[in-house]
């Protein structure tokens, strides 16, 4: 059951429209195939391919439990989780940019 999700999920990756247009990759590119690497339960090669997957989804697990808590201590701790998600996501976009030139 679980391959047969993953394996939908493979067919049903949409191609990159940045990349297609302009010819460079977008801060996006590569999600989607590092989320079916972890599904997959390829931790390092979903890292590998996009660094910013798992910190994105505690962000968003914190930012419902949040939601529930609403203390002082969540709120740093979702705001740190952001900042580090954003701070990968363009480390990782700077580099694709430079290795692709």
């Amino acid at each position: 059951m679980w391959q047969e999700f993953i394996q939908w999920l493979e067919k049903l990756q949409i191609p990159c429209t940045f990349q297609k247009h302009w010819g460079v990759c977008c801060p996006g590119c590569g999600f989607q195939s590092a989320l079916i690497e972890l599904l997959k339960g390829n931790i390092w090669e979903s890292i590998h391919t996009y660094p910013a997957l798992i910190p994105i989804i505690i962000t968003i697990l914190l930012f419902f439990i949040h939601l529930k808590f609403n203390s002082k201590l969540t709120a740093v701790t979702l705001k740190s989780s952001f900042f580090l998600s954003i701070t990968l996501i363009l480390s990782n976009y700077i580099i694709k940019l430079i290795s692709q030139s």
